[in-house]
């Protein structure tokens, strides 16, 4: 489905300037129609504060603050103005144990570099078109971490509260 982005806020967070123009100027070939940038997780927080986007597009390793203690902040912080927006993190590393601690910090969508706009479209599409609901339990606040019900699923796994309607 195609959208009109053009009323889309969209704050880039990343601490190398020439990857940060690349999304930012990918976002606004998409059509986003505004596109905030900060370098760096401390300046992209206040940032996000301030502005209160609609989705978060962040790195992972960043110099001052990495992108996961960044979404812990956006997450639990009692002045966070936004704890479920979504955020789509961006990394050179795709092994298993990234995308799984990445998802146990509370990151809706996950993002391997290098990748293509039609990728970055891709993320966005999604967070856009799946609202995920958010769970809060004493460890955890952030996006439901299943994917999908399984509404046959009568393994010994299955949990005996799940009631899907």
């Amino acid at each position: 489905m195609a959208y009109k982005l053009e009323k889309l806020t969209v704050l880039v967070i990343e601490d190398s300037v020439p990857m940060l123009e690349v999304v930012a100027n990918a976002l606004k070939y998409l059509g986003v129609g505004n596109v905030l940038q900060a370098r760096g997780g401390e300046a992209g927080y206040a940032m996000f504060v301030r502005e209160r986007p609609d989705i978060i597009i962040t790195d992972w390793e960043m110099d001052d603050v990495d992108g996961l203690e960044l979404i812990r902040w956006i997450r639990n912080n009692l002045d966070s103005p936004k704890r479920t927006v979504p955020v789509i993190i961006m990394t050179g590393y795709a092994a298993a144990s990234r995308v799984s601690a990445a998802r146990d910090h509370g990151v809706t969508e996950f993002l391997v570099k290098p990748f293509t706009a039609s990728e970055l479209a891709r993320r966005l599409t999604y967070v856009i078109e799946h609202p995920r609901d958010f769970v809060e339990t004493e460890q955890f606040f952030g996006p439901d971490r299943r994917r999908r019900a399984a509404m046959d699923y009568q393994g010994p796994e299955k949990r005996g509260d799940d009631e899907y309607v």
